[in-house]
């Protein structure tokens, strides 16, 4: 029952992040609001680590663990968070949540050819479901102007990215705790993004309200501090079991984009869902037959 509960958490906490998304958008800058958000959680996460975790292994990364934790963070959060932010500036709530949900399948796809193979049919229809239910579901939304092609495009582009992170994050030896570790590249990723923000940021534009305060307030802990502990409670206990809990994200956030934001569900939505629901199935299903029982979901579409 505890890892149910858990898991609904995970589900309804992470599928949130891109309705919290578009509300910091309103009157915000990406640039801006990806900054403030990972300076928190970041900040938060280091602090409370610190002060309350003992013990030799909570310590400073050394050595090459900088370098790790600096591509990571790279990957991870600073590149990610321009392309995604950005990429949400030009789709619906909806579309963003349904392209985090492809996470996986890159992930998959990217696994194996990091492993020196050749990707096999599921892995390339999973990807290719995955893809196509995304483009099915936008279709109604681009002449609309909630959706645009180039949102789309720099959606995608995040998730290829975040997914290297992840199969980078999966092809290191970590001696850091998992808390210090994400808390370390959130906060590098946040340093290095902060220039990009000075000089890219709309200022002029940009409103510090409460609808702003609001959203990074809500990314910053319940998206990349308590989902995520959620997330890495369900990985350590089940790999596969943890990855299902990703097929109510989509669902999650279609309905919060509905019911906060009226963003319409119509056919093209439900089937471009179901496609990208399918691929997911595959997608688990061929880890299930142990055909990547060397690889892991490790990291999930950081801080979407």
């Amino acid at each position: 029952m505890k890892n149910i509960v858990i898991g609904l958490l995970f589900s309804l906490t992470w599928a949130s992040a891109s309705v919290a998304t578009k509300f910091g958008l309103i009157h915000g800058d990406p640039f801006i609001l990806s900054n403030m958000r990972f300076a928190l959680s970041g900040s938060f996460l280091l602090i409370f680590t610190y002060s309350l975790k003992k013990g030799p292994e909570y310590r400073l990364p050394k050595g090459k663990e900088w370098k790790q934790l600096t591509i990571f963070g790279i990957l991870n959060t600073a590149l990610f968070l321009m392309l995604y932010v950005w990429g949400m500036k030009h789709t619906s709530a909806g579309i963003g949540s349904l392209a985090v949900a492809t996470n996986p399948l890159f992930i998959t796809f990217l696994s194996t050819l990091w492993l020196g193979k050749a990707p096999g049919r599921s892995d390339i229809a999973a990807l290719f479901l995955g893809l196509t239910g995304v483009a099915i579901a936008a279709y109604p939304l681009l002449g609309n102007g909630q959706t645009s092609l180039l949102g789309i495009m720099l959606l995608m582009a995040a998730m290829f990215v975040v997914s290297s992170a992840s199969v980078y994050y999966a092809s290191i030896q970590w001696k850091l705790p998992s808390l210090l570790l994400n808390g370390w590249q959130i906060f590098i990723g946040a340093l290095i993004l902060l220039p990009f923000t000075a000089v890219f940021a709309d200022f002029d534009k940009h409103r510090f309200d409460v609808t702003f305060w609001k959203s990074v307030t809500w990314l910053s802990f319940v998206v990349s501090v308590i989902s995520l502990a959620c997330w890495f409670y369900l990985l350590k206990r089940d790999t596969i079991k943890a990855s299902m809990w990703l097929f109510l994200c989509p669902i999650f956030g279609f309905y919060y984009a509905w019911l906060l934001m009226d963003e319409p569900i119509t056919g093209f939505t439900v089937a471009g869902t179901l496609l990208v629901l399918l691929g997911l199935i595959i997608s688990v299903s061929a880890k299930t037959k142990g055909r990547h029982s060397q690889t892991k979901i490790t990291s999930l579409p950081r801080m979407q």
